[in-house]
């Protein structure tokens, strides 16, 4: 290997090594996030002789699992987790990838279908009624669920209902230390849900090409990621769990609040069924039921 001192270029013979700045910057990161991988054990950059990181393309293939793995809402632990296990291939986190986007693919291009049937419909000077105009209001528009404030108006005080005082606190210190140890990434958080629902959805439908199937293969695969999601909240607590589902219960059951909720009943019970099916047992109280996705 060829060394320049510094944060300078790093070659070999048929591959290009990168420097921890170089690394950072080809990728959208900070040479922090880097440092912060590498402490966790996710990444093992090269050394140099003279003790310069060096990225080539195993550390900038691992480096991709990280980033899109952390974009799907995993915390770092659990990266580190699945790296060890059934997504420690390159091709096993793509292919997680490409199922999320064919999910958000899917999504949109029904949005589109309903949008061309009723500009056809028009055209032939029929007129959209009530329920025609709903349903295009509900899925095409382009943010139809509660903001921040109106997320907080709905589910304040459902979670001061369901959850004692002690649990919310201890909910709110299990983010910020997530937050301190870098593994907590909001925005990320909440695109792997919308990912997973969409993709729910998409499975859910009968007319589509799992024909609502909960037990497929590409069913009990969304169950498991949707469970290992809900884990990261409940750490498997049956007693958070089931009030989870009492939450939700009745936050679905609000029809002024449900019809721009992110998801509705017969996902959750498309999810629980395909739960199930993966588990070989009938679902505990409250299985499936998300955790309170609050924007803060």
């Amino acid at each position: 290997m060829h060394e320049v001192e510094g944060d300078c270029a790093l070659t070999v013979v048929q591959s290009r090594w990168l420097s921890t700045a170089e690394a950072a910057q080809a990728l959208g990161l900070t040479p922090k996030a880097l440092r912060l991988y590498e402490r966790k054990g996710l990444i093992r950059p090269q050394r140099t002789a003279a003790g310069w990181r060096a990225y080539g393309p195993e550390a900038l293939a691992r480096l991709h699992q990280v980033v899109a793995l952390k974009g799907l809402g995993l915390s770092l632990t659990r990266i580190g987790e699945l790296l060890q296990g059934r997504l420690a291939d390159l091709d096993a986190v793509l292919a997680l990838q490409e199922r999320a986007l064919h999910a958000r693919k899917a999504e949109a291009e029904r949005g589109l279908r309903l949008l061309r049937a009723a500009r056809a419909r028009l055209e032939a000077g029929e007129a959209l009624s009530v329920d025609d105009l709903t349903t295009l209001t509900k899925e095409t528009t382009m943010d139809p669920k509660l903001s921040d404030e109106e997320w907080r108006e709905v589910f304040d005080p459902l979670a001061r209902r369901h959850f004692s005082p002690e649990e919310l606190a201890e909910f709110g210190e299990r983010k910020r230390e997530l937050l301190r140890a870098g593994e907590w990434d909001q925005a990320g958080y909440q695109q792997a849900w919308d990912s997973l629902i969409a993709e729910g959805n998409r499975l859910q439908d009968p007319h589509g090409p799992n024909r609502g199937d909960p037990s497929t293969p590409a069913a009990m695969d969304l169950a498991a990621r949707w469970m290992a999601m809900v884990e990261q909240f409940d750490r498997g607590d049956p007693s958070i769990r089931a009030k989870s589902a009492a939450l939700w219960t009745e936050a679905l059951g609000d029809p002024a609040a449900s019809a721009r909720m992110p998801f509705g009943k017969e996902l959750w019970a498309f999810v629980e069924a395909a739960n199930a099916a993966r588990s070989g047992r009938s679902n505990a109280p409250g299985d499936g039921a998300p955790p309170i996705m609050t924007p803060n």
